[in-house]
């Protein structure tokens, strides 16, 4: 039974207009997994390390890995970021590498508006022998695909203060065909690249001087596939502990925390709870992070809630 529901997950992913992108519940701290015009943004070097395991129990289930860096250039109005996705679904296997270049203007005393570009590429694996095959004849079946290079580049808009930011973004903007249209076949492709739209929002309220309440808004539009909403909600104590919950509209509902460990390390888990049926087959999933920061002064206040 696990493995039926994993091939029709597949096909849903594959066959269908859905969402495509790696997702992630911490979407607030690994921003520039999206948005280009991130980058440099927290005004000190950053590298940020993920693991999700989605659906855990759940045959085939989606595993993500994303390993990032980036920095802004001296004292200029330039950022610069790099990223690794290593994202993984049954017989699926996606790595994607991309250089993000942004460049901010000041719109306020308080807010800057970064303009952000990035230049991908995306290497595409596909097993077919990991699926039940009921057609040994099947021309798909007998050709596996190893490491299928598809260039892309994305955009996005970053406007931020030390206290809010609104974002949008459209992180690939080449609808890529991996499978052409096979000449026995009236499939016209296997996986196409679809358009994602981001637009992100957040702001952060003093309670008081120990706590900070922060709720933050992502939405995704893809065409073809339901609306994707995250609402989160936020609470940092004491400038080290940061404890949370976040809604997936129709889909799942998680739990976030996180620990400044020090001032160049901070610590963050979540757990998801499915909300749909997808929930009698998996026990939840799984997010940890890690990210490590180098701050140009070595007086830092409080490190920046986003």
């Amino acid at each position: 039974m696990r493995k039926l529901f994993t091939i029709i997950a597949i096909l849903i992913t594959g066959l269908s207009h859905a969402q495509q992108d790696a997702q992630y519940t911490n979407y607030m701290y690994n921003t520039l997994s999206f948005n280009p015009g991130y980058a440099g943004s927290r005004g000190s070097t950053s590298i940020f390390l993920s693991q999700r395991s989605q659906w855990v129990g759940f045959e085939g289930a989606p595993t993500t890995n994303s390993l990032s860096y980036h920095t802004p250039i001296g004292s200029s109005n330039v950022g610069i970021g790099l990223s690794f996705t290593n994202d993984a679904i049954g017989p699926v296997v996606e790595n994607q590498f991309s250089v993000d270049v942004s460049y901010s203007l000041r719109t306020s005393p308080d807010y800057k508006l970064a303009f952000g570009f990035r230049l991908s590429a995306h290497m595409l694996n596909i097993d077919f022998m990991k699926l039940n095959v009921f057609n040994p004849g099947d021309v798909l079946a007998q050709n596996n695909i190893n490491n299928r290079l598809s260039p892309n580049v994305g955009v996005g808009l970053f406007w931020y203060s030390d206290k809010s930011y609104l974002g949008f973004s459209i992180p690939n903007l080449l609808e890529t065909r991996h499978i052409n249209k096979d000449l026995n076949s009236s499939v016209s492709s296997v996986s196409k690249e679809r358009l994602h739209y981001h637009l992100t929002a957040g702001y952060v309220f003093d309670i008081n001087e120990s706590i900070l309440f922060k709720p933050a808004i992502l939405t995704k539009i893809v065409s073809g596939a339901p609306l994707q909403v995250d609402i989160s909600s936020n609470f940092q104590l004491y400038d080290k502990f940061t404890l949370g919950a976040s809604y997936r509209l129709d889909a799942a509902v998680s739990f976030l925390a996180g620990f400044q460990l020090n001032q160049s390390w901070f610590l963050g888990y979540s757990y998801d709870i499915d909300t749909n049926t997808l929930s009698t087959y998996n026990s939840g999933s799984h997010e940890v992070f890690l990210r490590f920061e180098i701050f140009r002064s070595k007086k830092v206040r409080s490190p920046r809630f986003f």
